[in-house]
């Protein structure tokens, strides 16, 4: 009798997951900043006994212009879809690889050749609008129910609110907003979760405007993007607290939870302070009842050398300073 299986490179721990076998090949996104050529999804070879290793060993083009590659993710792994979760036959197979500018999701098989992913299926911009409301789809995590999509706009144009499309893990198909009660919410970017505990976390970052031509000078220095996170309710989809890293503390990024899931707690990093240039990275915890975060690291901003064009362009260097600067790879 045939039975389904997890897969094998689902890990019931952190520990686990750590001690198991490297990863041979590498998955990296390659686009074109001008969009005047397909973006691509390159494989790198990343096993030292291997005689091309460190070296592009496959190349997937993607069949439009103008996608902006940037986050992407797979559509199972051992934190939701996973022997613990509904559907513990899913595999570790597919890569689900948004567009930012596009708002086209493309899904590419990676098991008939990891060398060379197959596209078969692409979610058009009208399909995500209509059936999430949402645009510009950035970061991809596979969910306890379905795979997690984040998104910085709203449809039809629509700057906001952003927030998280979730999709079927079988069909791919949008299935709709996750967000049953979004709260104050408005602004998105990374989600991460404290799943064993139902909590979700998302961050900030800005409306399609703000960010797609780059960072507006403007905006920042009037301290209009993002400087919050928000906890959620993950069971009842339901917005639970905001809280507020005061609004010189601009961009709340990148969300990395405990590796140990019976903790509740987690690091923010933020990209620059308005008032000297610094980053950060900030702690989030429990405090009694409520959430509250804490800043745990100072990254002071350095000069640019004026003869460095590369610094000189971004002004400042070293950490989460820099920021998010979108390049080509050639």
């Amino acid at each position: 009798m045939t039975r389904w299986t997890p897969d094998p490179t689902f890990y019931p721990s952190p520990a686990l997951a750590a001690a198991a076998p490297a990863e041979k090949l590498a998955y990296v996104a390659a686009f074109d900043r001008a969009g005047q050529r397909p973006d691509a999804i390159a494989v790198l070879d990343t096993d030292p006994d291997s005689g091309s290793y460190g070296r592009v060993v496959g190349w997937t083009e993607l069949p439009d212009t103008g996608d902006e590659l940037h986050h992407f993710g797979w559509n199972a792994c051992s934190s939701a879809l996973c022997p613990t979760a509904p559907h513990p036959h899913v595999e570790r197979r597919y890569l689900i690889v948004p567009g930012l500018r596009s708002s086209r999701i493309h899904v590419l098989d990676t098991k008939p050749d990891p060398r060379r992913p197959e596209l078969v299926k692409v979610i058009g911009a009208e399909e995500l609008g209509r059936r999430a409301g949402y645009s510009r789809p950035h970061t991809v995590h596979c969910g306890p129910d379905g795979i997690y999509v984040s998104a910085l706009g709203g449809a039809d144009g629509q700057e906001g609110p952003g927030g998280i499309a979730v999709l079927d893990h079988t069909t791919f198909e949008v299935r709709g907003a996750w967000e049953a009660d979004r709260g104050p919410q408005f602004l998105a970017y990374d989600f991460w979760w404290h799943y064993t505990q139902d909590v979700l976390v998302t961050s900030e970052w800005g409306t399609p405007s703000m960010i797609e031509d780059g960072i507006v000078g403007e905006l920042l220095l009037g301290r209009r993007y993002g400087h919050a996170i928000h906890f959620w309710d993950l069971a009842r989809r339901r917005h639970v607290q905001r809280v507020d890293l005061g609004d010189q503390y601009q961009m709340p990024l990148e969300l990395r939870p405990a590796h140990d899931p019976t903790k509740s707690y987690g690091f923010v990093g933020v990209v620059i302070s308005v008032e000297d240039l610094s980053a950060s990275i900030w702690l989030w915890h429990r405090d009694g009842d409520a959430w509250a975060v804490t800043k745990v690291i100072d990254i002071p901003a350095e000069p640019a050398d004026p003869a460095d064009p590369a610094g000189a362009a971004q002004a400042v260097r070293g950490g989460a300073a820099a920021g998010h600067r979108h390049r080509p790879v050639r």
